[in-house]
């Protein structure tokens, strides 16, 4: 995928064309401020939902971090979350498997049904429920351990017997195995970036679980590795759901089924809140978005 013009650098009223992927949508189509898309393709419709979220609101002690954002999440497909720092992407995607609820003061209201159970509900058990909904985070976290180490530990927590077939399909299913099959007892801290990033991401897919979040999975990786990452993902939603958190819009192109725009309300200090300004398929939010303030942020009018 190629972009033409870096929103960092784009002139107001100069259109950033962002080519989507083939499974997304084509041909590509710029889009700009006052400028409506040309036809295309349509795109192969979603899934049923595996979430429902409804009026999700999020607070940290007294400050609304995130408020009313309602949609529909669908099976085995990819969501990339955008939006500008401070909108509150990371801590919707926290809510999806209740990290939030580690978080000294934090209270999240409304309704998150995954799979038609409330996941908010007292009777559900945050511990199980984090081996259905993996997580992967911004920074590679691999464990102080061996790699075999790393992927077994997982499997150990959730109740599952470790094998050495678990412990290959895992990393061949990361992209991962004849990078590491001869050194699965090295330290994980003497893998690169990127495949530290992958390990944590086969550790994640060695409990099987339904759902896989990443927040900015590929934020600390060079190019190289990113596409690496990329294409694994788009390789594992065949299996699993990925919601993923992304400043970059390109790669959402690139990689997504359904993106959400979550954006900022109110501008003085402590009235900032983060909503859900639109959600689409990746062709209607990158080339013909509903909401202004959707177009002025993929144009690089609004950063």
């Amino acid at each position: 995928m190629t972009t033409n013009v870096e929103p960092d650098t784009t002139a107001d009223d100069a259109p950033i064309e962002i080519q989507l992927s083939a499974g997304a949508a084509t041909p590509t189509h710029a889009v700009a401020a006052g400028q409506g898309a040309a036809a295309g393709p349509a795109q192969p419709e979603l899934g049923p939902p595996i979430f429902q979220l409804r009026d999700l609101g999020v607070w940290y002690g007294k400050n609304e971090a995130v408020r009313g954002v309602s949609m529909d999440i669908p099976k085995n497909a990819i969501t990339a979350i955008i939006g500008p720092s401070g909108c509150g992407k990371s801590t919707t995607l926290r809510c999806l498997n209740r990290m939030n609820d580690l978080v000294p003061g934090a209270r999240v209201n409304g309704e998150i049904l995954f799979g038609g159970e409330d996941l908010l509900s007292s009777d559900v058990d945050p511990v199980d429920l984090r081996g259905r909904i993996g997580m992967v985070f911004q920074k590679p976290s691999p464990f102080p351990k061996s790699i075999k180490d790393n992927i077994e530990f997982g499997m150990k927590v959730n109740g599952i017997k470790p094998t050495a077939e678990r412990v290959e399909q895992a990393l061949v299913d990361a992209a991962l195995w004849d990078e590491v099959k001869d050194r699965l007892k090295d330290e994980a801290f003497s893998l690169s970036g990127g495949q530290q990033q992958r390990l944590c991401i086969a550790r994640a897919i060695a409990v099987e679980p339904e759902v896989i979040l990443m927040d900015e999975p590929c934020s600390a990786l060079d190019p190289i590795a990113t596409l690496a990452i990329e294409d694994l993902m788009k390789n594992i939603a065949e299996r699993f759901t990925l919601v993923v958190v992304t400043h970059n819009m390109q790669q959402a192109a690139r990689i997504s089924d359904q993106v959400a725009f979550m954006t900022v309300e109110g501008k003085a200090e402590g009235e900032r809140c983060g909503v859900l300004a639109e959600v689409g398929t990746a062709r209607e939010i990158f080339s013909a978005p509903k909401d202004p303030r959707t177009e002025a942020y993929i144009t690089g009018r609004v950063g």
